[in-house]
């Protein structure tokens, strides 16, 4: 190459470096998105009268809208304070194919709502010049169960009108991902989350017979979701 075309290039490399501008630098993020929610649900039996041995239930995997506001610590730790829009669960009887003459096993047999949200405490990995960042965090989850239903074939399966009581949850939750910075205010994000949801059920049928089981949902959710940094 002639020293006239050296120059040249030189030259384009140089103006490059300095018409990059650096990823300038928030404390905030506001995140939305979509939750990618799968239930492990376990559960002991559940105990009381007319109940024969092995009858539990089980959670309908769900997807919902996941909001998130994101703190800046220092160039490596972040706070997040994330919550998904109130989803409804469906409940699905687990156990014996009948109880008595009525369909029990893989029926829906009610639902429920809960409000979950979560705080973290993350590490961002690599410099905040990188626009790819990969995160690790842990932190504390609170889910409150409301809306608590049992349908028809519910209160057939169980001999009578029921209502349920479910207790709320405090326990532990952690995540991991990536964060890419498409532009100057704007990012994208994926994770991986998990949390010990545990509670217990307290059922009344007729307003007399009570039974009871433990139940842990132990929630594992995938999120999708794109952010404003400010």
């Amino acid at each position: 190459m002639n020293p006239f075309k050296k120059t040249m290039a030189l030259g384009g490399c140089l103006a490059a470096l300095v018409c990059t501008p650096a990823l300038a630098q928030y404390d905030n993020d506001a995140r939305v998105g979509i939750y990618f929610v799968f239930y492990h649900t376990s559960a002991n039996d559940v105990q009381g009268p007319f109940v024969p041995p092995g009858v539990t239930a089980d959670a309908k995997n769900l997807v919902t809208a996941y909001a998130a506001y994101v703190r800046r610590l220092s160039p490596h730790f972040v706070m997040e304070f994330a919550a998904g829009y109130p989803p409804t669960a469906d409940t699905i009887g687990k156990g014996p194919e009948k109880l008595g003459s009525v369909p029990w096993n893989t029926v829906k047999v009610g639902s429920v709502k809960w409000f979950s949200p979560s705080v973290l405490l993350e590490y961002m990995f690599f410099d905040e010049s990188q626009p790819l960042r990969p995160f690790v965090g842990a932190g504390l989850n609170y889910t409150h169960f409301y809306d608590r239903n049992i349908n028809a074939a519910g209160d057939a399966a169980l001999g009578g009108p029921t209502r349920v009581q479910l207790k709320n949850s405090i326990g532990p939750a952690g995540t991991l991902g990536l964060r890419y910075q498409v532009m100057d205010h704007w990012h994208a994000a994926l994770s991986f989350s998990a949390a010990q949801v545990e509670t217990k059920l307290t059922a009344y049928t007729d307003g007399l017979v009570r039974r009871s089981n433990r139940v842990n949902f132990d929630p594992q959710t995938i999120v999708l979701s794109a952010g404003y940094s400010f």
